[in-house]
C-alpha cells in the first residue's frame, strides 16, 4: 500500500475540519503578529497527530511482521520510480500544510522554514526508521532523498521567490490493472487511488504569470509537465509470476488552476482552496510515452 499518500490524506482532512468547524471569518485570516494561543494550537495538534498516527501505523502495519536489526535497501529501481515521486509530493504538501499554519499564527517566516517547511521530512524520517527495523521492509536512501526533494521544492522557492511558484500536485484515473492483481494494486476506488502506481500521475505545475509578469493571462492559470507510468503489476520487471510486463514511462503537458491565487476575501474560501489544491484539475493533456507514441487527451485526470 502507498502509505505516503495515507499520511498526507490524514493531515489535510484533519487541518481541513478544525478550520471547517468555525464559519468565523476572521478566525480563519492570518494573524499580523505572533499568536501564542494559535501557534500552541497549531504546535500541540501537529504533534498529536503526527504520534498517533506513527503509533496507530506501528500497531495496524508493523505489528503483522517480524522485527530486524536495523537494515537498509535499494528499491530505487521499483515502480518506474513512481513511488519516489509519491513521497516527494507528500513530503512537500506535509511541509506546505506545516509551513501554512504557522503562517496562519503569525509565526516568523524564518520559523516557519525551520519548523513549518520541514514537517514532511520530519515525519517520513520516523516512517523510514521504522521501516528499517522491519523484517518485511529496510530504510531506503533512495526513499529519503525523495522526502529531502520535496522539502527542498518548498523552502527553495521560498527562500529564492518567497514564493510557491511551481506546487507539485497529483491526479488519479483507474486503469486495468488493479483488476489483474487487486491484493497488490487494490480493490474498489478508494484502494486503487492509493495503491495503483498505473493510474498516478505527478505534475510539476507552475503558475505562468509568476514568471512571464503579464496581464493578459489570468494570474491563477498554471502550465503542468507531468510524469507517471503504467503497465506495471509488481515494483520489478523481473518477477517470474509476472513476465509480460508492457511497462512504459509517460510524460504529459497540460495546464493546471492554481486555486490559491484566485482572489477572495472570503477566509474560508482560500482555507478550502489552500487544502484541495494538492490536486492537479482535469485539462486537455499531450502525452509523449517512452514507446515514442505520442497521445492526445481531450480530458486527462
Amino acid at each position: 500500500m502507498n502509505r505516503t499518500f495515507v499520511y498526507i490524506i490524514v493531515f489535510f482532512l484533519a487541518n481541513a475540519s478544525v478550520f471547517s468547524q468555525s464559519k468565523l471569518n476572521h478566525f480563519l485570516k492570518p494573524s499580523d503578529t505572533l499568536n501564542v494561543s494559535r501557534r500552541n494550537a497549531v504546535v500541540i495538534s501537529e504533534a498529536a497527530l503526527a504520534t498517533t498516527t506513527l503509533v496507530g501505523l506501528n500497531q495496524l502495519w508493523y505489528a503483522d511482521y517480524p522485527r530486524s536489526n536495523f537494515k537498509t535497501l535499494n528499491d530505487s529501481g521499483e515502480w518506474l520510480q513512481m513511488d519516489k515521486l509519491g513521497h516527494a509530493f507528500s513530503s512537500y504538501q506535509l511541509g506546505r500544510l506545516g509551513a501554512n499554519t504557522l503562517n496562519w499564527a503569525g509565526v516568523s517566516k524564518k520559523e516557519q522554514l525551520l519548523y513549518g517547511s520541514t514537517l514532511g521530512l520530519g515525519f517520513l524520517t520516523a516512517v523510514e526508521i521504522m521501516d528499517g527495523f522491519s523484517e518485511e521492509w529496510g530504510f531506503s536512501w533512495s526513499d529519503m532523498a525523495a522526502n529531502a526533494a520535496g522539502t527542498g521544492l518548498h523552502i527553495g522557492q521560498e527562500l529564492l521567490w518567497e514564493d510557491q511558484r511551481i506546487v507539485l500536485k497529483y491526479s488519479f484515473h483507474r486503469t486495468q490493472f488493479a483488476k489483474q492483481r487487486p491484493n497488490k494494486l487494490g480493490s474498489g476506488l478508494a484502494e486503487e487511488f492509493l495503491k495503483d502506481y498505473n493510474g498516478q500521475t505527478y505534475w510539476l505545475s507552475a503558475n505562468i504569470n509568476s514568471f512571464l509578469k503579464t496581464e493578459t493571462i489570468p494570474n491563477w492559470l498554471n502550465v503542468a509537465f507531468g510524469y507517471g507510468a503504467d503497465g506495471m503489476l509488481t515494483g520489478g520487471a523481473s518477477d517470474s509470476l509476472f513476465l509480460n510486463q508492457n511497462r512504459q514511462r509517460q510524460y504529459y503537458l497540460s495546464l493546471d488552476v492554481d486555486l490559491t491565487r484566485i482572489k477572495t476575501n472570503s477566509h474560508f474560501l482560500k482555507t478550502l482552496f489552500d487544502v484541495f489544491n494538492v490536486i492537479k484539475l482535469p485539462f486537455p493533456a499531450v502525452e509523449l510515452n517512452s514507446s515514442g507514441r505520442i497521445k492526445w487527451h481531450s480530458v486527462y485526470f
